[in-house]
């Protein structure tokens, strides 16, 4: 089975091109709304709750988590694999992250070498994405802002309101005077803002997102490495879990992922 974990609806914008993708396999997709947001908390809470989400993704009987969750990927990713993948363990489950798929595109993106990144606080105090494209190129000046209003604006449906929209176009300001042509959504939520994103960042930049980097990053690992990808159930199934209200996940999923899905099923971590 393939988890996906993230802080609440984020995540879906990553599975749903995973699904479509590989649709063969069995997927569990847990959103901590519950908890949500993450990118503001501090890196002990965010690896706690991760500690918390990862065994209990292994015990429903994950082979393959990705962390579909840039906060957790940039703060949490090294220390659950530290102390998850030991031993036997390393050769019999994965745990990804979304941030080196991206930083990848994002050196085959730029032509002009300036990069924009909007996160949340925990991603972009990070620094990552700096750490990690600079990796791969020491050519690229990288331009953060964190924007931490947007994840609590889109878990409460709100992101399409023009108080949002205004709030999106303040953050946004700073890294259009930097002449950036690559602009990084480093938060698995901004998609569904992407509308707005693109519009006011006009069409000079190119915005990436994580969903589709990630499935294709994915399907390229999993041939990579048969003696995981064996692992795995082939059943098409797909089981979401969240530790909220279900009914609102379920809502919220079908109206703005076109996703038509069971109720999901309510879960405690703590």
């Amino acid at each position: 089975m393939i988890a996906l974990f993230d802080s609440g609806y984020g995540g879906l914008t990553v599975l749903k091109p995973i699904l479509k993708a590989l649709p063969e396999y069995d997927y569990i997709y847990l959103g901590d709304s519950a908890r949500v947001p993450y990118g503001n908390r501090s890196p002990e809470m965010i690896k706690k709750f991760t500690e918390e989400a990862v065994e209990y993704l292994f015990k429903r009987g994950a082979k393959v988590i990705i962390i579909a969750c840039n906060a957790v990927s940039s703060v949490a990713l090294r220390h659950v694999q530290q102390k998850y993948l030991k031993g036997a363990e390393e050769h019999d489950r994965k745990i990804l992250g979304v941030v080196i798929p991206m930083a990848e595109e994002v050196v085959k993106t730029t032509k002009n070498g300036r990069v924009g990144l909007i996160g949340t606080r925990a991603t972009v105090n990070s620094k990552v994405y700096d750490k990690e494209i600079a990796k791969l190129s020491d050519k690229i000046k990288l331009y953060s802002q964190a924007t931490p209003l947007l994840v609590p604006l889109i878990e409460e449906d709100y992101h399409k309101e023009p108080e949002a929209i205004t709030i999106l176009k303040k953050y946004l300001k700073p890294l259009k005077s930097y002449n950036i042509d690559t602009l990084i959504l480093g938060c698995t939520h901004y998609p569904l803002m992407l509308k707005a994103i693109t519009r006011t960042m006009g069409k000079k930049v190119k915005v990436l997102q994580s969903g589709d980097l990630t499935a294709k990053s994915l399907k390229s690992y999993l041939v990579r490495h048969p003696e995981i990808e064996n692992k795995l159930t082939k059943g098409k199934s797909l089981t979401i879990l969240t530790t909220d209200d279900p009914s609102k996940f379920k809502t919220f999923t079908e109206k703005h992922f076109g996703m038509k899905i069971k109720m999901p099923e309510k879960v405690d971590l703590a």
